[in-house]
């Protein structure tokens, strides 16, 4: 049963892959009270490293009630009741305040014995890549927002299997790994469906669809709804230059594409609600005060984060759909 695990190419000190090896052999029942551990000098000579470093890492266990000494005798687990502090490596697509819900929400969780540390990827394969690369054996879990970046799942399967998780958008390739994800086509078909008899007073629906950030079952679910329901209906990529025809509705999954639809129909001195129809994706406080508020589809992120700090926590892995609901407001 081999206890200590050194990777030449990690950036973490030799020692820390020491204490962090022993740590969790015991945290897993390798490693028992009273068991005794691989001497310095194996270690050192099994791993081509000098005495002081591993002596550095014992030194360090043992200052910690975790390991004793016994002089002449080597080195023995003294306690089984340590927390073992989780690593946690979160990789976001990019800031906003829902996902600051979500990432209080599983810090809160998580609670005191894990240090979290979040990145951002912003869309870019490249800094996904470097990120993922950069950190590859230095955290204990990997929590992932792949998002809809192609080549996302090759860069991922060269993390460790067993400490990856997936948030928010998962697919096929990924359907090996636990994860807490938003079915986006029955979201978007169940909202639109939720919302039909408001939808019938407008004479077309338009998604405002961005293919490269918004996930394509957003795009699905839509057509789904239009075609299943009989309504008439485009999906445009933005509403630059675009004029509002009153008696149209929007699916706006975009902020950004929500202002400008919101500023345009005022330009026109069309009547919210009335005139021009409005589903925002995603609630936050805002929506709910924006002139008569804001209808939107949106997922609960605090419980997202909730239920995959659970799920690391209780070491449950599990693939879990989040609810998600249609919120309507005036804007309908």
């Amino acid at each position: 049963m081999k206890i200590i695990a050194i990777d030449n190419f990690k950036s973490l000190p030799k020692y820390r892959q020491i204490v962090l090896s022993i740590e969790t052999a015991i945290s897993e029942k390798r490693l028992k009270r009273g068991d005794k551990l691989p001497s310095v000098n194996k270690v050192a000579l099994e791993f081509s490293l000098s005495r002081d470093t591993v002596l550095l890492a014992y030194d360090d266990l043992k200052k910690r009630g975790i390991i004793y000494a016994r002089l002449g005798k080597g080195y023995y687990v003294k306690s089984e009741g340590f927390i073992l502090e989780q690593r946690i490596f979160l990789l976001f697509d990019e800031f906003n305040s829902f996902k600051e819900d979500l990432y209080n929400s599983f810090k809160e969780t998580m609670g005191s014995g894990a240090q979290i540390d979040i990145f951002f990827h912003y869309f870019s394969l490249d800094v996904f890549k470097k990120l993922v690369n950069e950190n590859n054996g230095d955290y204990s879990k990997y929590v992932i927002m792949p998002t809809t970046l192609k080549g996302a799942a090759t860069v991922i399967k060269t993390l460790p299997k067993n400490d990856v998780y997936i948030l928010d958008q998962t697919t096929d390739e990924l359907a090996e790994y636990p994860s807490v994800h938003q079915n986006f086509v029955n979201d978007m078909y169940k909202a639109l469906t939720a919302g039909e008899t408001k939808l019938r007073k407008y004479n077309k629906l338009i998604l405002i669809f961005p293919e490269s950030k918004q996930p394509p079952g957003m795009r699905e679910g839509f057509i789904k709804f239009c075609e299943e329901h009989g309504f008439i209906y485009e999906i445009i990529p933005d509403f630059e230059n675009h004029t509002i025809t009153p008696g149209e509705a929007y699916v706006i999954p975009n902020d950004r594409h929500l202002v400008n639809v919101i500023e345009q129909a005022r330009v026109q001195q069309l009547k919210i609600g009335k005139d021009v129809g409005i589903i925002s994706y995603n609630d936050i406080p805002l929506k709910k005060v924006v002139g008569n508020g804001i209808t939107t589809i949106s997922t609960d992120f605090t419980a997202m984060g909730k239920i995959l700090a659970e799920m690391i926590v209780l070491q449950k892995p599990d693939s879990v759909e989040n609810v998600s609901r249609l919120i309507q407001r005036g804007s309908l």
